[in-house]
C-alpha cells in the first residue's frame, strides 16, 4: 500500500496512515505533516514575514558598528547584502524539505539525528532563541518606556513603570505566539507595510530637514589597504550571517505551509537580502542627517523619536512595538516552542511550549544581562549562533546529498522506523556535529588559525557537511533505488494544482 502521496512537489500522508499514527508517541497535531488544505502560505506571506522581521531596531543600527570600525557607507551595505545572500542559501535549502514534506524543524531533525537525538539540534536552537526572546523583549520594553517617558513626564516617576511595560509586552509576545503560525502570518501582513512606510517617511523627513544626506554618506573609508579592510570584513561578515543563521535551521516551521517551492523561494530570495540592505541604508542616511539637524549622530531610532512632538512619539511607540513584536515572535518563539513540544508530543502543545519559552526567558533575567554583561552575553549568543553552522551543514547534507530529497515520511513518526537508528540516536550525526564544532574552536587556541574562528559558521557548515556525507555512506536508513516510488503515489489527475499558483 502506498503510504504517501506526491502531487506538484508536495508530499502528504494518506488518510489511513494518518489515522494509524495518531497513537504514536512521536505524533501530535502540531508536529504531524501538513495536509493539502494547510498549504496556504503564498509568496506574499513569506515576503511580509521576512520584511516584518527585518524591519527591527538591530537591523536599523547594524551598519553603525561597521562604520565605527572604519568602513564607509557602501562597504557596510555591501557587507550586509553579501552576508544575507550567503545565509539565504541554507535557508532555501532547508525550506525545500519543509515545503515538500510539510514537517516542522524538530521532525526534520529526526531524519539526521534520530527520534531522540533530534533533541540535540532542536534544543541547541531553542536555547539561543529563548535567550534572544528575553533580550529582544527587554529592548522593546526599554524603547517603549523611553518614548512614553518623553510623551508623559509623569510616567517615569511612576514606581515600577519599566516592570509594567515589560510584563505587558511579554504577555503580548507570548499571547500572539500561543495562537500559532497563522497568527504570526496575520501579524506580518499588518506590520510589514506599516513599519516599511514609516521608515520611508522618516528618511524623507531627514533628507528634507538636513538639506541633503549629511556628512556620514560622504565620509571615506578609513582603510588604506585591502589587507586592513579584510581583517575587519571577515569577522563582520560572520556577524551578519549569524543574524539569521538560527532561522536558517527552523525555516521548515514556516515553509511547511507554503503553496509551492517556487512561491516561497522567489519571495524569500528577494525579501530577505533587499529588506536588510535597504533598511540598513535608511538607518545610515537618517543618522547622517541627524548630524546636520541635531549636531551629533543619533543611531538609535528610539532616541531620535524622543525628540519629536508627543503625537509623533505616540505613533512611533506603536510602530516600534509592532516591529519588536514581529521579529520576536517569528524568530525567537517558534523554534523553542516546537523543541519543547517535541520533548513530549502527547502532553505538550505548541501553545504550552510558547508559554514555557516565555517563562524561561524571564528566568534568564534579560534586564540583568543587558545592564551588567551586555557585550559579553551578546558576544556569547553571537558565537553560539555562528556555531549552529555545523547543524545547518548536517541538515543540508542529509536531505540533499545523502537522501537526495527522498524519505519515508511515515517512519519519522514511528519508534521502530528506519529513522530511529540505534536507540533513537544517529551516531553519524553526533560525530559530524562534534567535528564541525571542534575544528573552528582550534582557531581560538592556535593563533595562526584565527581565520577559521572568525568564519566559524561557514567553516563549521562545510566541515560537518562533508563529514556527515562521508559517515552516512551505505547507511541502512537511506531509501534504496526504486524504494521511494514503492511507497509514494503520483496521481495522474491534479486536484491540488492551486498549490502551484
Amino acid at each position: 500500500m502506498k503510504t504517501q502521496i506526491e502531487q506538484n512537489g508536495i508530499v502528504t500522508l494518506s488518510e489511513d496512515v494518518t489515522r494509524s499514527l495518531s497513537d504514536s508517541e512521536l505524533w501530535n497535531d502540531d508536529l504531524r505533516p501538513t495536509t493539502e488544505k494547510e498549504h496556504t502560505w503564498s509568496g506574499l506571506n513569506f515576503a511580509t514575514l521576512w520584511i516584518g522581521m527585518c524591519l527591527c531596531i538591530p537591523a536599523y543600527t547594524m551598519a553603525s558598528g561597521m562604520i565605527s570600525l572604519g568602513m564607509n557607507w557602501w562597504q557596510a551595505i555591501g557587507t550586509i547584502f553579501l552576508g544575507n545572500v550567503i545565509v539565504l542559501i541554507p535557508i532555501l535549502l532547508n525550506s525545500h524539505a519543509g515545503t515538500k514534506f510539510g514537517i516542522p524543524y524538530p521532525v526534520f531533525a529526526r531524519l539526521w539525528f534520530g527520534s531522540k537525538g533530534a533533541h540535540i539540534p532542536s534544543l541547541a536552537r531553542a536555547v539561543v532563541a529563548a535567550g534572544w526572546f528575553g533580550i529582544n523583549t527587554w529592548i522593546g520594553t526599554t524603547a517603549i518606556d523611553v518614548l512614553l517617558s518623553a510623551s508623559f513626564p509623569a510616567w517615569k516617576n511612576l514606581t515600577g513603570h519599566t516592570a509594567i511595560i515589560f510584563a505587558l509586552f511579554w504577555a503580548l509576545n507570548v499571547g500572539v505566539a500561543y495562537k500559532g503560525p497563522e497568527a504570526i502570518k496575520i501579524l506580518s501582513l499588518i506590520a510589514a507595510p506599516v513599519v516599511g512606510v514609516s521608515a520611508i517617511i522618516l528618511m524623507i523627513w531627514a533628507f528634507t530637514h538636513a538639506g541633503g544626506w549629511g556628512p556620514i554618506l560622504s565620509t571615506p573609508s578609513k582603510f588604506t589597504t585591502t589587507g586592513e579592510f579584510l581583517k575587519v570584513f571577515f569577522p563582520t561578515l560572520t556577524g551578519v550571517i549569524a543574524f539569521w543563521a538560527t532561522l536558517a535551521l527552523n525555516i521548515p516551521d514556516f515553509c511547511r505551509y507554503a503553496k509551492s517551492q517556487k512561491s516561497q523561494m522567489i519571495a524569500q530570495s528577494f525579501s530577505l537580502p533587499l529588506t536588510m540592505s535597504i533598511f540598513s541604508f535608511i538607518g545610515i542616511a537618517v543618522t547622517s542627517a541627524t548630524v546636520v539637524i541635531f549636531g551629533s549622530a543619533i543611531w538609535d531610532p528610539v532616541q531620535l523619536l524622543a525628540k519629536f512632538p508627543p503625537f509623533i512619539i505616540f505613533l512611533g511607540t506603536i510602530i516600534i512595538a509592532m516591529a519588536s513584536l514581529t521579529i520576536n515572535v517569528g524568530a525567537n518563539i517558534v523554534a523553542p516552542a516546537r523543541a519543547i513540544e517535541n520533548l513530549y508530543p502527547k502532553r505538550i502543545t505548541f501553545g504550552i511550549g510558547a508559554l514555557i519559552t516565555g517563562v524561561f526567558a524571564i528566568l534568564m533575567q534579560p534586564w540583568f544581562i543587558m545592564s551588567n554583561f551586555g557585550n559579553y552575553i551578546f558576544g556569547w549568543l553571537g558565537t553560539y549562533g555562528a556555531l549552529l553552522g555545523p547543524i545547518d551543514g548536517i541538515a543540508i547534507a542529509d536531505y540533499w546529498l545523502v537522501r537526495r530529497r527522498q524519505m519515508a515520511l511515515k517512519e519519522l513518526y514511528e519508534l521502530n522506523g528506519r529513522y530511529n537508528y540505534t536507540s533513537g540516536y544517529n551516531k553519524n550525526g553526533v560525530y559530524a556535529l562534534i567535528i564541525g564544532v571542534a575544528i573552528p574552536v582550534l582557531g581560538l587556541i592556535v593563533p595562526g588559525l584565527r581565520f577559521i574562528w572568525d568564519n566559524a559558521w561557514t567553516f563549521g557548515l562545510f566541515i560537518s557537511m562533508f563529514a556527515y556525507t562521508y559517515l552516512m555512506k551505505g547507511d541502512q536508513s537511506v531509501l534504496r533505488p526504486g524504494e521511494y516510488e514503492n511507497i509514494t503515489q503520483f496521481p495522474s489527475d491534479k486536484p491540488i494544482e492551486r498549490i502551484a499558483e
